[in-house]
């Protein structure tokens, strides 16, 4: 495993740096404005014959090169948690017509929906992990969340509707075999 070191720059953004096993030093700087400066660096034991390289990548050029490099581990652990028996991954993209929107979360519990996580909310390119119930939705967010089948077909529903009884006539269509 590769120690990487973090260091916020204020007013800049964030620096993350590592050394590679032939002594490479690299770096990463991700800026408030969204872009980021791939780097390599030397310090004083390198001394003055080490060569600086710095590259300003997009934020998509950046998703990019990280895709080509193989993605994250963050990606494979996502990955290796759909094929978890018992448990989905989903999204839900909030519409203008659907209950939630412009609504808080609110709490799914109180409402008959049960063992479900709402993840995440993603609004534009920022991700808002493990939002509170008073978080507030509006069109055009995705909703991140986990539990059974069963839980996100019933959220979603709620989602879609503001009932909950729609979500169990949903999950019970899923259930039974054809023509049931």
């Amino acid at each position: 495993m590769v120690d990487v070191r973090r260091v916020k720059l204020p007013g800049v953004g964030v620096l993350h740096t590592f050394i590679t096993d032939d002594g490479g030093k690299c770096g990463v700087i991700t800026h408030r404005s969204g872009h980021s400066d791939l780097i390599t660096f030397s310090d004083a034991a390198d001394g003055d014959a080490a060569t600086k390289v710095s590259l300003r990548l997009s934020e998509d050029e950046a998703h990019t090169l990280a895709e080509l490099l193989g993605g994250t581990r963050i990606t494979e652990s996502l990955s290796a948690l759909e094929t978890l028996p018992g448990l989905t991954i989903d999204w839900f993209t909030v519409d203008y017509d659907d209950h939630i929107a412009g609504q808080p979360l609110g709490d799914l519990a109180a409402k008959g929906v049960v063992g479900l996580t709402v993840v995440a909310v993603v609004r534009g390119e920022t991700a808002n992990p493990a939002p509170s119930g008073d978080f507030r939705v509006f069109p055009g967010d995705t909703l991140v969340v986990a539990g059974s089948p069963e839980k996100v077909a019933k959220a979603f529903s709620f989602y879609r509707s503001g009932g909950v009884k729609a979500a169990a006539a949903a999950v019970a269509s899923i259930d039974s075999p054809p023509g049931a």
